[in-house]
């Protein structure tokens, strides 16, 4: 599990840590199941204190992206599939929308920019 703190957010290092594990769950990186770095392991890795670490790991649970299982650990939480996905749907429409505001500063007309689009998806391919 990979996480990045980055000294020049202005958001709480525990909100950094739960926004990077929630989206690892979301984009599947993490699998329903999967143990999580206990809270100790994960704040030494970071170097960050273990109650940050636990701070973020109840938000996560709160907000039911992982389950914690007394003795055995942390546990990436069984996820409704459709709730997923729109999950993601929303991902999208946020970067989506944020290259339309680009484009229309940038003077590119809704042709161009279909273009584009469709050349991009098709190279993914």
């Amino acid at each position: 599990m990979k996480i990045i703190i980055a000294n020049s957010s202005p958001d709480p290092i525990y909100e950094q840590v739960g926004k990077q594990i929630k989206s690892q769950i979301i984009s599947g990186d993490l699998d329903e199941g999967d143990a999580l770095p206990s809270i100790r392991t994960l704040a030494k890795e970071l170097q960050i204190s273990v109650i940050t670490t636990k701070r973020a790991y109840e938000e996560l649970e709160k907000e039911g992206f992982i389950d914690t299982v007394g003795g055995k650990g942390c546990f990436v939480a069984m996820q409704n599939k459709e709730f997923l996905k729109e999950k993601k749907m929303k991902t999208v429409e946020e970067k989506l929308s944020e290259a339309v505001k680009d484009a229309k500063k940038l003077g590119v007309n809704m042709k161009d920019l279909k273009e584009m689009l469709s050349i991009l998806y098709n190279e993914e391919e």
